[in-house]
């Protein structure tokens, strides 16, 4: 049992383990080197769904969705649904396997012919789709608000958050060392998105994971928002879905390893376009462009997370393909009881690395 715990990383899965160990009692120094959510979470599409067609994953999507609904001003619940086009049987093969597996493990999908999909949702051109599977009980989260509840649940519960304080990691015993000097602690979670890494290296613990570039982008006002799920275009690789009063569309992803120092947080000129003639495509409403950014996803060799216990006392939570926040809410509950002693998810158990694995980028969203 850990009752001193550092967790780096004001992310949302950082924010979400440092509010359930401070609820707990124990405990909590959180530390961020720069703003909260100013990483990967606050520049997350803020999808959330548990259409998984794997166990495991669906499990924790399912709970990610529970915790969600409980915060109904951060959360919306909206359909999702994902399509392939006539042209591309492959993938409409896959979306019918894979939605006979989420029926399989429980979750609320169903098969919806393109004429009844464009009658229930008017602002979405559906001539062109061979196949859609829509999921009940999703919806869409405000990333940055959904972390700033969480982190302000732990300093309610007495937990320390350190922000502008960049730190490194000591192990044998764990430890963190910041301008401050440096503190033991029981126990340390490291959740620092793309720097991951980069501060578990500091304490001389490798691990085999590549910060990767993504690109979105969001539309003026529109009606549509209104009229349109959550999707996720298969054959055209790109999702979109409700924004404020327009719509977020993005992917744009880099099968390239980036500088998670430095890197473009500007979108290219080439994937607004792209992006434009895609809502051309779908939409029928004329939608100018608001704002474009970029964030960063972490990849792992094998697709999995890496997610556990990697060095005693020294917990780690990276390599999420894109997926972490929507897992954030049950990601954090579970590293959190892990910390104090409950089991692990052997699956994502980061130990199934050296470190010294060398592997190409699989992008998250990909069916195959």
């Amino acid at each position: 049992m850990h009752s001193e715990i550092a967790v780096v990383g004001g992310g949302a899965i950082g924010a979400t383990a440092a509010a359930d160990l401070a609820a707990k009692g124990f405990h909590v120094t959180l530390y961020e080197k720069g703003d909260l959510a100013a990483g990967s979470s606050g520049r997350a599409a803020g999808v959330c769904y548990d259409a998984f067609a794997d166990r495991t994953d669906a499990t924790i999507g399912s709970r990610s969705l529970e915790r969600f609904r409980e915060l109904s001003n951060v959360f919306t619940e909206w359909p999702y649904v994902w399509f392939a086009h006539t042209d591309d049987e492959k993938r409409a093969s896959a979306i019918r396997r894979q939605a006979k597996r989420m029926r399989d493990l429980g979750r609320d999908v169903t098969l919806v012919e393109p004429t009844e999909l464009g009658e229930r949702f008017p602002g979405l051109k559906t001539n062109d789709i061979n196949v859609a599977a829509m999921t009940h009980g999703a919806g869409y989260a405000n990333t940055t608000e959904y972390v700033e509840v969480m982190v302000d649940r732990a300093r309610q519960n007495g937990a320390s958050v350190q922000t502008e304080t960049p730190v490194e990691l000591t192990t044998d015993p764990p430890g963190i060392v910041s301008d401050g000097g440096e503190q033991l602690f029981d126990a340390v979670l490291v959740a620092g998105g793309a720097h991951t890494k980069r501060i578990l290296a500091t304490g001389n613990v490798s691990i085999p994971m590549k910060p990767y570039r993504v690109q979105a982008l969001v539309t003026e006002a529109t009606p549509t928002t209104e009229s349109v799920p959550m999707c996720y275009d298969a054959t055209d690789s790109y999702y979109f879905r409700p924004y404020e009063d327009g719509l977020l569309i993005g992917d744009g992803t880099e099968r390239v390893e980036s500088n998670p120092d430095e890197w473009n947080r500007a979108a290219d000129e080439e994937f607004v376009e792209k992006m434009r003639g895609h809502l051309d495509d779908r939409i029928p409403d004329k939608l100018e462009v608001r704002d474009t950014w970029a964030g960063l996803c972490t990849a792992t060799p094998d697709g999995d997370p890496l997610f556990g216990e990697i060095r005693s006392g020294v917990f780690v939570a990276t390599g999420f393909h894109g997926h972490g926040f929507m897992r954030a809410p049950a990601l954090g509950e579970h590293i959190a009881e892990q910390i104090l002693g409950g089991d692990g998810v052997s699956r994502f158990d980061p130990t199934r690395f050296d470190g010294s694995e060398t592997f190409d980028i699989i992008a998250g969203m990909d069916i195959e």
